[in-house]
């Protein structure tokens, strides 16, 4: 599967809220760090994260682009609430290896009505 592929396929069962089916996409040992997180490592840990952020939110990811240069997919997204990020993706073998996320985290609290943070 190619990394735009790849990225076509994360979207849509991310916007299935299918941590299991989308924790496959990685590989056991991959490192998923969202820049508002220390990174996730593993497989498991990247399912139960996933699973977490599903029970808590509501999340809509539409592709805005998706780019591909050689081992990388870099995908621009948006949600239906306004809130824009990007992720980059080093696939290996079909699989996710790491993936490096940035988006406004203070905004999606917001938008979601969820608690902010007091630190």
């Amino acid at each position: 599967m190619s990394p735009t592929q790849l990225l076509h396929r994360w979207v849509e069962l991310f916007n299935q809220a299918d941590a299991d089916t989308l924790a496959d996409l990685y590989h056991e040992d991959a490192v998923n760090f969202q820049v508002n997180f220390k990174p996730i490592e593993g497989r498991e840990a990247i399912r139960q994260k996933f699973s977490e952020e599903f029970a808590t939110a509501e999340m809509v990811c539409i592709i805005e682009q998706i780019l591909e240069c050689g081992e990388w997919g870099i995908l621009e997204w948006k949600d239906p609430l306004g809130l824009r990020g990007c992720g980059f993706f080093h696939i290996e073998d079909g699989k996710i290896r790491y993936q490096r996320g940035y988006w406004d985290m203070l905004s999606f609290l917001r938008q979601h009505k969820l608690p902010l943070p007091t630190e």
